[in-house]
């Protein structure tokens, strides 16, 4: 195990399926008085606001990158909209921003999960996912990292020892852990407690997952964008 305590912005990829949109709240705003005046505005006249923006209850203002310099939204959205099962290093009630080394780790991990998701959904013979491939500039020290020898934190199916690291690094003022890939070999990937350190987040290329009725047979991206 050990410590980075020296900030470095680094780049990694993201993806997010299609059907969940940007949150245009975050995204147009620039300031928590901003952020503050539009959400009470928009509260009293979009009764969709809640299931768009998610339970802002869940973050602190003072935790929007209102300097993120585009997909402020993007940033944000994992920690006002939380997976009760929780994640690797986020439980039921705490969010977290994962972020791969490279799109081939992105990927991977995320064919995993869409793969076991799948699996557990009765009669679904045939079906295509479409997913937006996130460029994420971050810079999240203090980070805690984790070493490959590490077994019990990198268990493939059980995530009880990571959470509670999880738990004990958000207590001790810790913004992210880094950890090796389990589903990607020399892949590495972030998960980050808070979206205060991303810097920018942007959309690079679409990535298509084809599910065959037992297993995603095909992962092929779709196209490419300047970043």
């Amino acid at each position: 195990m050990g410590v980075s305590d020296k900030p470095q912005a680094m780049k990694g990829h993201r993806l997010i399926n299609t059907k969940y949109p940007s949150i245009a709240l975050f995204d147009d705003v620039a300031s928590p008085e901003e952020f503050e005046m539009l959400y009470a505005i928009q509260a009293m006249t979009n009764p969709r606001l809640r299931d768009e923006i998610g339970d802002i209850s869940l973050i602190c203002k003072s935790e929007i990158p209102f300097h993120c310099e585009r997909g402020r939204s993007y940033a944000v959205a994992p920690f006002t909209h939380i997976n009760p099962n929780g994640g690797r290093f986020n439980d039921g009630f705490f969010g977290a921003l994962y972020v791969a080394s490279t799109d081939q780790t992105a990927a991977l991990e995320v064919k995993h999960h869409q793969q076991q998701y799948w699996k557990s959904i009765d009669g679904l013979e045939y079906d295509r996912f479409l997913f937006r491939g996130l460029v994420v500039t971050h810079d999240p020290a203090p980070i805690h990292v984790i070493e490959p020898d590490n077994a019990t934190i990198l268990n493939p199916g059980c995530y009880a020892a990571s959470q509670q690291l999880a738990r004990d690094l958000k207590k001790d003022g810790y913004q992210a852990v880094e950890y090796p890939s389990v589903r990607s070999e020399n892949g590495i990937c972030w998960a980050l407690f808070t979206p205060k350190p991303v810097y920018d987040v942007v959309q690079s290329y679409l990535l298509e997952m084809i599910w065959d009725g037992e297993k995603i047979a095909e992962v092929n991206k779709v196209n490419n964008m300047v970043v």
